[in-house]
């Protein structure tokens, strides 16, 4: 049976993907120098050059080469591309931001929040700073990836509130509140995941395909990566440690939140933990110090043995702001190593992590999307 062959329309689509992305990843470049980075003949690019320039999706810079020789103008994306909202909610606040295809910042702005928002003031702020940095990018706001410090149900894309859950902000649609407001798609997950996401592309597990990510700050959070995807679980829920059983400060089984209560480390009238008691009472010389300390590694130890047992990783990565402290570190990697299954524990690396694991996706997104608009209709 003869081979169909590829349709002229198909084959230039191809061509203008390579030439889009070739100009995504280097902002931009003359029609020679797309040439020598795809592949492609001269001719062919400069057919594709016109084709996306007339559709408005390319523009001459009005920059020019110099030196000796013909002068070539510099292509980059049209200027109205629109761009990608990033957000972050946390007890702090929503932090959004705007990215375009290169990957840059070209907006950002903050709303507060206290610890217990609940779901209308959330999605206040968060349709609040989604619509200010709409007004301030050209071409609008094309994708949104939402980071949230809550579980988040992955069928539904809402905010799931459980039991102890320290920062409540109950059932928060993000997709529902960003419609009227993002064009395209929404895509919503838990802060820990696109934590270990962020590690995984640029950290400590920089190209590792299995490992576990454990978040200790005033919630506590895992996430499991295996065979390079973050595994999210039936309802999303997966990593979702607060509750697993552990060792207690005196050795009898308890739920590893409820660990912090024993030792007097939850902030008052919450279930979150203290950081800055967790601080003074743990870090430091002493032997109160270290017995806290040690008490608090054999309960992190704890989950941290459960999730080797179940998921196989290659790599304990400790994130958080008082699960980073090396002391905090190396105590967590001591216990480990006593037991039958000992991985080696670092200390996560990449800052404000949650953000850049949503906004590497967020610049994905947008790029497809830019993409997708040249392929033909089946």
């Amino acid at each position: 049976m003869p081979v169909a062959k590829p349709s002229l329309e198909l084959l230039r689509s191809i061509t203008d993907e390579n030439v889009l992305r070739a100009l995504m990843e280097r902002r931009r470049l003359t029609r020679a120098e797309i040439a020598a980075v795809t592949g492609i003949s001269k001719p062919t690019i400069s057919d594709s050059v016109r084709r996306l320039s007339e559709a408005g999706l390319l523009a001459d810079t009005g920059e020019r080469t110099t030196g000796r020789g013909r002068s070539g103008s510099y292509y980059s994306l049209a200027e109205d591309s629109g761009a990608a909202l990033v957000a972050s909610i946390t007890p702090f606040g929503v932090t959004a931001e705007a990215v375009d295809a290169f990957g840059r910042v070209v907006a950002r702005t903050e709303a507060a929040l206290d610890r217990a928002p609940g779901p209308d003031r959330a999605a206040e702020a968060l349709a609040r700073v989604a619509g200010e940095l709409r007004s301030r990018v050209r071409g609008g706001l094309r994708t949104a990836v939402v980071s949230a410090a809550d579980p988040v149900d992955r069928t539904t894309g809402r905010l799931v509130h459980l039991p102890d859950a320290p920062f409540l902000v109950g059932d928060l649609d993000p997709a529902a509140v960003l419609a009227p407001l993002v064009h395209g798609p929404v895509l919503v997950d838990n802060d820990v995941n696109w934590a270990a996401r962020a590690e995984r592309g640029a950290g400590c597990a920089r190209g590792v395909d299995d490992f576990v990510y454990v978040h200790l700050g005033e919630g506590l959070g895992c996430a499991v990566v295996s065979d390079a995807e973050v595994r999210r679980g039936h309802h999303g829920l997966a990593g979702e440690i607060a509750h697993l059983y552990t060792a207690g400060p005196d050795g009898t089984a308890m739920p590893f939140t409820r660990v912090f209560a024993e030792l007097g480390l939850r902030r008052e009238g919450s279930t979150a933990v203290d950081v800055a008691a967790l601080r003074a009472a743990a870090f430091g010389a002493g032997e109160e110090a270290a017995r806290t300390r040690a008490a608090l590694a054999r309960a992190v130890c704890g989950v941290v043995a459960a999730a080797v047992a179940l998921t196989d990783p290659r790599l304990v990565v400790v994130g958080g702001p008082w699960g980073v402290e090396p002391e905090m570190t190396e105590a967590i990697g001591e216990e480990l190593a006593r037991t039958p299954r000992g991985v080696p524990v670092v200390a996560a690396r990449v800052e404000a992590p949650e953000l850049v694991g949503a906004r590497d996706r967020a610049v994905e997104e947008l790029r497809n999307l830019i993409v997708a608009a040249l392929r033909p209709a089946d």
